[in-house]
């Protein structure tokens, strides 16, 4: 019985090793390291002191434990190196397309200051057992980075929703969501709806951010709740299930939020609403056909991005199996190119939601980021664990070694990135999605 726990300890124990970057472990990753290689010492110690040659085997076993979590260490800051040493051009013409989430702004330093990246990603662990003073001097004092490195401004971006995806209060007011004004008389939502927007706008410019990932657009469904779901929980934030009074909604909300200076977000096409799982752990697909999507899903999205040139679209990890059903949106040409880009004549901005998703992440990140840049994706958010922009970078670099990002598709990102600046307030957007749906 001994043997068959030590057996079966030590091989969750090289597990637990190897995957030491893990998101999953991103909790514990200030300790597991040390703590697992401690352990598997000290099992290889016991499993010697009992005799190796009836224990061979195990030993061999928990010998594997600390050398595990070594090499994964090892991957880890090869990696980093690689990244952090890239050539100049290289590293501008990649590094843009990535927005990065942090714990300590000295991981972000020296990537924004050489160009490696084009954005961070701000939230309530920014600001644990601080003031929101502290996070705006901080932002200001990254901004000064870019501008004494002659680099564009950071996008800054945050998930300022209100209601329950409020991921800077309480340092900033704790404000309702648009889905609160949803059943006021037309023009009372819209009047609410808009002002709504303009404090957020007026929160999340006064810390400096300039991209906030809101208004969501995903159409409500009332159906049964999955047990399993703990972070989309889209019932409870989509604003309704009628797109009438969603893009209604969301395009006032859209409109405050420009007004006060920052850019909104719409999200999450293709729609969450269709989809009972949790894509942040979870694959899901939405069967429904495009005739059905466009004339219901799809209806906000066209109408909030064809009235605000200031807004960006989010594109989330679903699949959208009448259109491509062997990759999630977020990184399907047929998708992002195909359908936003050529049949809606949408030129502005779209930002990939979290790659550290399991859908993207443990189905395959490198080729999730080359293929999101080859279908004319132009941000690649890396946010609950920034730690993985590095292997994300990696991913994107040895692809454009290997000749196997598009040109053409880079060279149009870069000069929508180039036209469209972080804030809402410069330059616009000239490309507008056509009003009237497609197909």
């Amino acid at each position: 019985m001994r043997r068959v726990i030590g057996w079966c300890l030590g091989l969750a124990l090289v597990f637990a090793g190897v995957n030491i970057h893990d998101p999953y472990l991103m909790p514990v990753r200030g300790w597991s390291a040390p703590a697992i290689a401690a352990v598997g010492l000290c099992g290889l110690l016991v499993v010697l002191r009992r005799g190796v040659r009836r224990r061979l085997a195990l030993a061999v076993l928990w010998a594997a434990v600390p050398l595990a979590v070594l090499g994964a260490e090892g991957v880890f800051q090869v990696r980093r190196g690689t990244v952090l040493s890239a050539p100049g051009p290289l590293a501008a013409e990649l590094g843009r397309h990535f927005i990065v989430g942090y714990e300590r702004v000295e991981e972000v330093e020296a990537l924004a200051a050489r160009g490696l990246i084009g954005g961070v990603f701000v939230s309530r662990r920014n600001l644990a057992g601080r003031s929101a003073e502290a996070l705006r001097a901080e932002i200001g004092r990254l901004q000064d980075i870019r501008r004494r490195a002659g680099l564009p401004p950071l996008r800054v971006a945050a998930d300022q929703e209100g209601g329950i995806v409020s991921k800077l209060s309480p340092w900033l007011p704790h404000r309702p969501a648009p889905s609160t004004v949803a059943g006021l008389a037309p023009d009372e939502r819209r009047a609410a709806a808009r002002a709504l927007g303009r404090d957020h706008g007026r929160d999340l410019r006064s810390l400096g951010v300039t991209i906030n990932f809101a208004p969501v657009v995903d159409l409500r469904n009332d159906g049964a709740s999955d047990p399993l779901d703990f972070n989309s929980l889209i019932a409870r934030r989509a604003i309704s299930g009628d797109p009438a009074v969603v893009q209604e909604v969301a395009a006032a909300y859209a409109a405050g939020l420009a007004e006060a200076g920052v850019r909104p977000t719409v999200k999450h096409f293709p729609g969450l609403g269709r989809v009972a799982r949790d894509t942040h752990h979870f694959r899901a697909a939405i069967a429904d056909s495009r005739e059905t999507l466009e004339s219901t899903d799809w209806q906000p999205f066209r109408h909030v991005l064809a009235g605000n040139p200031q807004a960006l679209l989010m594109v989330g990890h679903v699949v959208l199996s009448a259109i491509d059903p062997h990759r999630p949106a977020s990184h399907s040409r047929r998708v992002v190119d195909g359908v936003i880009r050529r049949d809606w004549g949408y030129d502005g901005l779209i930002v990939t939601d979290d790659l550290v998703m399991t859908p993207v992440y443990q189905y395959g990140l490198c080729r999730a980021v080359g293929e999101a840049l080859n279908a004319g994706v132009d941000l690649l958010l890396v946010a609950f664990d920034g730690t993985q922009f590095y292997r994300a970078m990696a991913c994107a670099m040895d692809a454009a070694r290997r000749g196997e990002l598009d040109p053409a598709a880079l060279a149009a990102s870069r000069e929508r990135l180039d036209r469209i600046s972080g804030g809402a307030g410069t330059t616009g957007v000239s490309g507008r999605p056509s009003p009237t749906p497609a197909g």
